[in-house]
This record gives C-alpha cells, sequence and structure tokens, in this order.
C-alpha cells in the first residue's frame, strides 16, 4: 500500500445499500465516512421527494462538492468512504478529480429486490423512480479504477466480499 490516500466510493442504484456497506467499512478501517445525500442542496432534496428525477445540471455542484470533500480530507493525508450512486462515468470522472486515489466499488443488486428493499424505508428516494436510476446507470468501464460487487446477499456476505476484494487490490490490509 502506497502513502497516497484512497477514497472508496460505494455506488450504484438508490437501495443497493451503499450506505450500510460503507458504514460498515468506515467502522473496520476507522476512516472517514460521508454519505452523498447528505451534501444534496434542498432544492434537489425537495425535487426528489416530489417524484422528479434530478438533471445532470442539479447533479454537477452536488459532485463537485463531495469531490472536494474527499480533496480537503487527501490534502490531509486522510483516506475516506463515500457513498455516491455514481450512475453515469461522467459523474465518476468529475470526482476522480479529487486528490487521491479514487476506488469506485460499484454494488449490485436486481431491480425487483431493491424495489422490496426501498418499500420498508422512509427515504426521499422513491420507488417510483427507481426505473429512472437503472436506466441511467452506466456500468464501471474496463478502465475505471473499481469492482463490482453482488450485494444480493446479506450484510456480512457483502462486507466480506467487499474486504476480500479490497485486500486482493492492495487497498487495504
Amino acid at each position: 500500500m502506497s502513502n497516497e490516500a484512497v477514497h472508496l466510493v460505494f455506488m450504484g442504484v438508490a437501495g443497493c445499500g451503499k450506505t450500510t456497506a460503507a458504514q460498515q467499512m468506515a467502522d473496520f478501517l476507522k476512516w472517514p465516512a460521508a454519505e452523498a445525500d447528505d451534501f444534496h442542496p434542498q432544492a434537489n432534496i425537495d425535487k426528489m421527494s416530489a417524484g422528479t428525477p434530478l438533471t445532470d445540471e442539479d447533479r454537477w455542484p452536488w459532485l463537485r462538492t463531495i469531490r472536494d470533500w474527499m480533496s480537503d480530507h487527501a490534502s490531509k493525508g486522510q483516506s475516506t468512504i463515500v457513498t455516491c450512486s455514481a450512475l453515469k462515468r461522467s459523474y465518476r470522472d468529475l470526482l476522480r478529480e479529487s486528490q487521491g486515489r479514487v476506488f469506485f466499488v460499484h454494488l449490485t443488486v436486481p431491480e425487483d429486490v431493491i424495489r422490496e428493499r426501498m418499500a420498508t424505508r422512509d427515504h426521499f428516494m422513491k420507488p417510483n423512480m427507481l426505473p429512472s436510476q437503472f436506466a441511467t446507470l452506466e456500468d464501471l468501464e474496463s478502465d475505471e479504477d473499481g469492482i463490482v460487487i453482488s450485494a444480493l446477499g446479506d450484510i456480512d456476505e457483502t462486507f466480506n466480499a467487499t474486504v476480500n476484494a479490497l485486500r486482493e487490490q492492495g487497498l487495504i490490509d
């Protein structure tokens, strides 16, 4: 492992388990963590709460704020963990502008399973917006720094698969 700050970005559609997986990893690694939803301006939250998907123009300032948060920590020598849908390559490209190494952990779950999960939680992202998330999703490309993890199993299975994959990549001990 190098001394370069590493930012693990847990990505995927709403309801795939990003927040849970990222929190487990933050607890395990003792790295600062951020939930991308917390960076949304109120206008974005209001829009999504009304069932209206965000546009790219809505997302750019939000993504820049996340990137800047990661860079701020990297400038202090700190690695971080972030949850962010990062559905499009262009969004991930912006996040990669951060200081340090940005590594994506793409959690995948079939749409019908996510729909069931979303029905049991109180969140501004509603199940009827799920199709737009899947339509927008661009899978990680071979030249992108990241891994794909199935989050179909239970929380421990997802965590163990992620830890093993990150160790294989030399990102964690």
